[in-house]
């Protein structure tokens, strides 16, 4: 079975294949200082529950946007499952091209989610990905990552707010009913939400007409599904995008073609 590991800078998704389907997922707060040992224990009390254990796991893959995590997650891995795992980024055939100035710079997320987005849907892409960043990732016909725009996530908008004006209150994400706000609450939530969607909508506008090809967009990441039905800027909403790129890049470096 397959370990696959996706680490974003706030969550970190495990899930496990079978060689069939993904038959397990769970997520785990991202914290850079967590060991090898203290993964193995949260782990295993979850694969537990899933009737498996860490002995059913003959092959990992990484991949991680945190470099400080990737040591802990390999020892993980060499320590505890008795492999060594397929880290994206290093030496690893992604079996597509990277067609920006500096390749080396592309976050391995979005590398991942581009392999993703190719095999599930034809044409040229935009991937639109909410986290704690929101990215807006362009991917060829042929599959080739070609660039995008990177914004601060929802998320860190609304705790900005909070941290920089001494009267606002922290408050909870979600899509408000009206768009002007009758307290303080509600017109923060607004502005965010609403504001949001704007962004997303407005760079999806302006990077189609910039890229002078049809374009088919794919909503993923861990707060996408807060905009399905705020907006028909996005034509689908796919949360498993990440982990079938990754399933997708071990079986193009591996024999292994039944995992």
């Amino acid at each position: 079975m397959l370990l696959a590991i996706e680490q974003g800078n706030t969550n970190t998704l495990f899930a496990v294949h079978d060689g069939k389907a993904w038959i397990a997922q769970w997520r785990a707060a991202t914290e850079a200082s967590r060991t090898a040992d203290e993964y193995a224990v949260w782990l295993s009390q979850l694969l537990t529950m899933a009737d498996l254990s860490l002995t059913h796991i003959d092959a990992c893959i990484v991949s991680s946007v945190v470099p400080q995590s990737v040591f802990n997650l390999r020892n993980l891995a060499r320590r505890y499952l008795g492999v060594e795992p397929m880290i994206v980024g290093e030496n690893v055939d992604l079996g597509i091209a990277i067609r920006i100035q500096k390749p080396s710079e592309a976050g391995a997320d979005r590398l991942v989610n581009a392999v993703g987005a190719h095999i599930t849907y034809p044409g040229a892409l935009l991937i639109v990905d909410s986290g704690t960043a929101t990215t807006f990732d362009v991917v060829g016909e042929d599959g080739a990552f070609e660039g995008g725009a990177i914004a601060p996530g929802i998320n860190l908008s609304m705790q900005a707010l909070h941290e920089a004006a001494a009267r606002l209150p922290r408050v909870a994400i979600q899509k408000p009913a009206h768009i002007i706000g009758k307290d303080t609450v509600e017109a923060m939530q607004a502005g965010v939400f609403w504001g949001y969607v704007s962004l997303i909508e407005g760079l999806i506008t302006r990077i189609k007409a910039e890229y002078h090809a049809p374009m088919t967009v794919i909503g993923t990441g861990g707060i996408a599904s807060l905009f399905d039905g705020a907006t028909t800027a996005i034509d689908h909403f796919d949360h498993d995008l990440t982990i079938l790129g990754l399933l997708e890049i071990f079986r193009r470096n591996t024999k292994l073609s039944g995992q």
